[in-house]
C-alpha cells in the first residue's frame, strides 16, 4: 500500500492520508527505529555525538514527521475512523517511548558521551545530553524489573486516558444543541452571531436558529443575550460538559477518567521515588519546588484580591440586582461599554481576519527582520486553511506556516500551535520548521469575511508567538530546536510577550480596517480600546491563579475520586475566587490542559512565564515598542536558541539581569503593593 505517512519528502499529503494508513505507518517506523537503534549501539564504539546522538535524533525526527499529521488531523478533522486509528497507535507510541527511556544500553552510552566528549562539545549539545540523562532517570531506567514494567504500563494507560478525556469533551460539546424559533429569545445578540446561528439551522434543515457550544456561539450568548434564562441554560450546558450533571449527565462523564489519571500519575511518581506527581512534574521545570509554586501563586492572589473584589462590586452596582454566575459576563460587558464607550461588536467590523493577519505579519517583520508571504499551492485539510512562507531579510526561507482560524464541527475547541515538522540538519540534509496555527474564531457568513473581536486578536498574537519560537530557531538538533527542550514554565514566554503588541496603538492601526470601507479604526475608538485593556484585570488574574493553584494542589495530594476533585476545586475557590460558582459547576471535567494536555502540575507556567514576558516587553517600552534593534536581540537571545540554553540564562542575555516580578502587576494595572495579603 502506498502510504503517504511514510513519504517524508516535502510537506504532508493531507488529501491522501486515510485512517487505514495510520497504524501500518506507525508500526513500520517503530519497527525500523528499533532495529536501527540496536545497530547504532553495536557500531558506535566508543559512543560519540556524531555516531550515537545524531543518528538517534534522526530516528526521532522521522517518527515525529510521520505522527504529526495524524495528531493534527485528529484535532482539526476528527472522524470516528480516524479516532479509532489514532487511539490504536497511542499504546504503541507510549510503549516505544518507555522502552527507549528504560533502555540501559542507551543510558550508559549517553553517560559515556557526556563524560568522555563533554568538554569539547558546544553548550547546547551538553544540555541535550544532560536533559536526556535526566529523562532516562524519570522514565525509570534505574528501576528493578518489576517496577520498571509497571511504570511502562502506567505510561501506556495514561496516554489512552488522556485521549479519552479529550474525546469525551469534544463529543459532549458537539452533542448539545438549542433550537430557537422565537427570535425574541436572541435579543441582544450581535447580528453576526445570529446569522451564524441561522446558517447552522439551515444546514440541518431547520427553521429559526441553532445555538451550539462552540466558543464563538457560547461567548456571544453569555456576553450579549438579554434573555437571562437563555444565558442560564447555555451556561449550565457549558460548565457541565463531560460530567455527571447537566443536560447530558453521565453520558460522556470524565469523572472516572480524571480519577484514573490522578491515581496513575501518583503511582508513577511514587515508583520513581517522589512524594507526589507535582514533585515529579517540577523536575523538568524552572520552579524549584511545589512550595515555591504555591507561594508564587498565593502571593499573586493576595496582591490581586482587593482590586478583584472592587471590580466585582462595580459590576453588582452597575447591574443593580443580585447576580448569578451566568450574569457576570453579560453585565461586565455592559459595564465596559458604559465606562469606556466601546464594545467588542462595535470593534469587530474593523478586525477582518485577512487584515489582522497582514498586520500581525507586518509587526513580526518590523520586529524580527523577516517577511511572511503566501507559500504557494499545497495540500490542506480544509478550504479555510492558508499556507505561508517565512523568509529572512536576505530572502532565505526559514520555515513555513499553516493557519486554520475558524470554528467548525469535528474540530477541537480552543486555540493552539503545534509542530508539523521541526528544524534539523543531518549531514547535507536540512529540514526547515513547519508550524500549525489553529484557532476557533467566528467564521465568515455569506459574503462577509471572518470578523475578529479584539480578544481574538490577542489570542492570535499569542499563538503566533509560539509559532515564531518554533520557526525562527537556529538550533539544528531536533530535541532542542524551537519549543523542544524548553522548560515548560518558560515555553509561554514568547507567546505572552507577543500579546502585548496587540494593544499598542501603532500596531492596532496597522492590523485594523473596516471590512467594507477599509477605513481605519477611528482614533477615538482606538483610544477607548487601549484604555479598556486592564478592565477587570485583577478578576482575570485571580481566575488564572485559581486554575493553577487547583492544578498544583490536586497533583500534590493523595489521588482521589471525582467527588474529591470537586472538593479540592471548591477549597481553592473559597481561598482565591471572588466570583461565586453554582453547585452544578463541573469545570474540572473540561480542564483539558491538565487532563488531556501537557500542563499537569504545570498550569502555573502561564503566570510564571508572564512574569518573564512582562519584564521582557519592558525592554521595548524603554527603547521603543517597535524598535528593530531590541527585536533583533529578542530574536537572537530567546527565539533562536530554542531549548539549547537554560531559560533564565536566555532571559538574562536579553534583559541584562534576572526578571523583576513587579512587571506583571504593573502591566496588568494592579497596585499590588497596597493589596491585602491572602
Amino acid at each position: 500500500m502506498d502510504n503517504p505517512l511514510l513519504d517524508q519528502a516535502g510537506l504532508p499529503a493531507f488529501s491522501r492520508i486515510r485512517p487505514a494508513h495510520v497504524e501500518p505507518a506507525v508500526r513500520q517506523v517503530l519497527a525500523e527505529n528499533r532495529a536501527r537503534i540496536e545497530e547504532i549501539l553495536a557500531t558506535a564504539e566508543p559512543p560519540r555525538w556524531d555516531s550515537l546522538v545524531m543518528p538517534l535524533e534522526a530516528l526521532d525526527h522521522r517518527l515525529a514527521r510521520a505522527w504529526a499529521p495524524v495528531g493534527h488531523l485528529n484535532a482539526v478533522h476528527n472522524t470516528a475512523a480516524l479516532r479509532k486509528a489514532y487511539n490504536a497507535c497511542l499504546p504503541l507510541l507510549s510503549d516505544y517511548s518507555s522502552e527507549l527511556g528504560q533502555h540501559e544500553g542507551l543510558f550508559r552510552a549517553f553517560e559515556r558521551v557526556l563524560a568522555e566528549q563533554g568538554p569539547e562539545l558546544e553548550p547546547g549539545q551538553r544540555k541535550i545530553l544532560e536533559d536526556a540523562l535526566r529523562d532516562f532517570r524519570l522514565a525509570g531506567v534505574a528501576l528493578p524489573p518489576e517496577p520498571r514494567a509497571r511504570f511502562r504500563a502506567i505510561m501506556q494507560e495514561l496516554s489512552s486516558l488522556g485521549a479519552r478525556f479529550e474525546e469525551n469533551l469534544l463529543d459532549a460539546t458537539q452533542a448539545w444543541r438549542l433550537h430557537v424559533t422565537d427570535e425574541a429569545r436572541l435579543a441582544g445578540l450581535p447580528e453576526g452571531a445570529k446569522e451564524r446561528a441561522a446558517e447552522a439551522a439551515r444546514t440541518r434543515g431547520l427553521d429559526g436558529w441553532l445555538l451550539t457550544l462552540d466558543f464563538p456561539s457560547y461567548h456571544a450568548v453569555m456576553s450579549h443575550a438579554t434573555d437571562r434564562e437563555l444565558r442560564r441554560e447555555m451556561y449550565q450546558a457549558w460548565v457541565t460538559r463531560a460530567s455527571d450533571h447537566g443536560p447530558a449527565a453521565g453520558r460522556y462523564d470524565n469523572g472516572p477518567v480524571m480519577a484514573d489519571i490522578l491515581r496513575l500519575r501518583q503511582e508513577a511518581a511514587r515508583i520513581l521515588g517522589f512524594a507526589n506527581y507535582a514533585e515529579l512534574s517540577l523536575e523538568t521545570k524552572m520552579a524549584a519546588s511545589v512550595d515555591e509554586v504555591r507561594g508564587f501563586l498565593e502571593d499573586l492572589a493576595g496582591r490581586s484580591r482587593k482590586a478583584a473584589e472592587q471590580e466585582l462590586a462595580a459590576v453588582h452596582r452597575f447591574a443593580g440586582e443580585p447576580l448569578e454566575a451566568w450574569d457576570i459576563a453579560f453585565w461586565s460587558e455592559r459595564l465596559r461599554e458604559h465606562d469606556y464607550q466601546v464594545s467588542d461588536e462595535e470593534l469587530r467590523p474593523y478586525f477582518p481576519a485577512g487584515r489582522v493577519m497582514s498586520g500581525l505579519f507586518d509587526t513580526a517583520a518590523r520586529l524580527f527582520g523577516i517577511r511572511i508571504v503566501p507559500g504557494g499551492e499545497v495540500e490542506t485539510w480544509h478550504a479555510d486553511v492558508e499556507f505561508f512562507r517565512l523568509e529572512d531579510s536576505d530572502g532565505t526561507t526559514v520555515g513555513h506556516l499553516y493557519t486554520d482560524l475558524y470554528a467548525r464541527e469535528q474540530k477541537r475547541g480552543g486555540a493552539w500551535m503545534d509542530e508539523c515538522q521541526g528544524r534539523a540538519r543531518f549531514g547535507d540534509e536540512v529540514s526547515l520548521p513547519v508550524a500549525f496555527l489553529v484557532c476557533n474564531f467566528m467564521p465568515p457568513v455569506g459574503e462577509r469575511p471572518g470578523l475578529l473581536s479584539h480578544d481574538d486578536v490577542v489570542t492570535l498574537f499569542h499563538e503566533f508567538g509560539h509559532c515564531l519560537h518554533h520557526l525562527l530557531t537556529k538550533v539544528e538538533w531536533p530535541s532542542a530546536a524551537g519549543i523542544n527542550g524548553v522548560a515548560w514554565d518558560a515555553v509561554e514566554l514568547p507567546s505572552q510577550f507577543l500579546e502585548n503588541f496587540a494593544w499598542h496603538p501603532e500596531v492596532v492601526e496597522r492590523l485594523s480596517g473596516h471590512y467594507q470601507s477599509g477605513e481605519p479604526l477611528p482614533r477615538a475608538l482606538l483610544e477607548k480600546l487601549i484604555a479598556s485593556r486592564n478592565f477587570q484585570s485583577a478578576m482575570q488574574m485571580l481566575r488564572q491563579v485559581e486554575f493553577a493553584l487547583f492544578d498544583i494542589r490536586l497533583h500534590g495530594r493523595e489521588a482521589t475520586d471525582a467527588a474529591g476533585i470537586i472538593e479540592e476545586l471548591d477549597t481553592v475557590r473559597r481561598q482565591v475566587a471572588v466570583v461565586p460558582y453554582p453547585d452544578f459547576n463541573r469545570f474540572a471535567h473540561s480542564f483539558s490542559h491538565i487532563f488531556g494536555g501537557g500542563y499537569a502540575a504545570g498550569y502555573y507556567s502561564y503566570k510564571w512565564a508572564e512574569v518573564l514576558s512582562a519584564d521582557a516587553f519592558g525592554a521595548f517600552e524603554e527603547r521603543g515598542v517597535l524598535d528593530p534593534e531590541t527585536g533583533r536581540r529578542f530574536r537572537e537571545c530567546i527565539l533562536e536558541v530554542g531549548g539549547s540554553v537554560e531559560p533564565m540564562d536566555a532571559f538574562i542575555a536579553f534583559r541584562g539581569r534576572p526578571p523583576e516580578p513587579g512587571a506583571l502587576l504593573r502591566l496588568a494595572g494592579i497596585d499590588g503593593d497596597t493589596a491585602s495579603a491572602a
